[in-house]
């Protein structure tokens, strides 16, 4: 199977967050990392009392079952440090988002793919396309569509995931 992942940090040396939550699914067992975008640095969504945030995409390809795979993406966050009493959209060292599994449509408390507001944000859709122009989420928009439709297009690349 393959799955999108969503990856942010707006606290600590952010590249290095991001690099750091790359390396924890490389070595993942039934994870196999096939790609990941450049950084972007975004305003805050849904809080803009904190710093602004870095973020990339990563593409994956997973033996793992969808529920699975976000209990890894959990347990990472939580190996890295991160600080859920400070509520939704709050600071944080580092954010993984499952975006898409497959082209699998499902709804459960846990989960919801795909990601229920990806196609909201410029700083999931740039650096998706930037791994594939004609990505297409759950097979009804193109994601360039979808940027295409925002106001707010701001996701202002900084560099390539190798880059200092």
């Amino acid at each position: 199977m393959k799955a999108w992942i969503g990856l942010g940090s707006n606290l600590g040396d952010l590249r290095e967050q991001l690099r750091e939550a790359l390396r924890y699914l490389e070595y993942t067992p039934g994870v196999e990392l096939l790609g990941v975008s450049g950084f972007y640095r975004s305003a805050p969504w849904g809080r803009a009392d904190q710093d602004d945030f870095l973020n990339a995409v990563a593409q994956l390809a997973t033996e793992l079952q969808a529920d699975e795979l976000l209990d890894v993406l959990l347990q990472i966050e939580q190996q890295m440090g991160r600080d859920r009493s400070v509520g939704r959209w709050g600071p944080r060292c580092i954010d993984l988002d499952l975006l898409t599994y497959d082209d699998l449509v499902m709804k459960s408390p846990r989960l919801e793919l795909p990601h229920p507001r990806m196609h909201l944000r410029a700083f999931v859709l740039r650096p998706v396309l930037e791994l594939d122009p004609d990505f297409v989420i759950a097979g009804k928009r193109s994601a360039k569509e979808y940027l295409s439709r925002l106001d707010d297009q701001d996701a202002e690349y900084t560099g390539a995931f190798n880059e200092q």
